[in-house]
């Protein structure tokens, strides 16, 4: 597997909230949503989602998980 052409495109939603701010999901995941009160606010609390979903089912998926097997981290950055 070729790591240099691997790409992870993520969509980002932010939508006006009624009572002032913004809500956000991540379209491809949309279990992961936070809101702010100003777009920024709000990409930083939904990237402080996905880091806290991806952070859990690591752990989950650890303790089932055969501890011979082969981890390998794949290090994917934002554009």
């Amino acid at each position: 597997m070729n790591l240099d052409r691997l790409k992870l495109k993520l969509t980002a939603v932010f939508e006006p909230a009624a009572e002032g701010g913004y809500t956000c999901h991540i379209e491809e995941l949309p279990e992961i949503f936070s809101e702010g009160d100003t777009v920024d606010e709000a990409r930083a609390n939904l990237v402080d989602a996905l880091t806290q979903v991806m952070e859990y089912h690591r752990e989950e998926a650890r303790k089932c998980a055969n501890p011979d097997a082969l981890r390998e981290e794949l290090q994917l950055a934002a554009s």
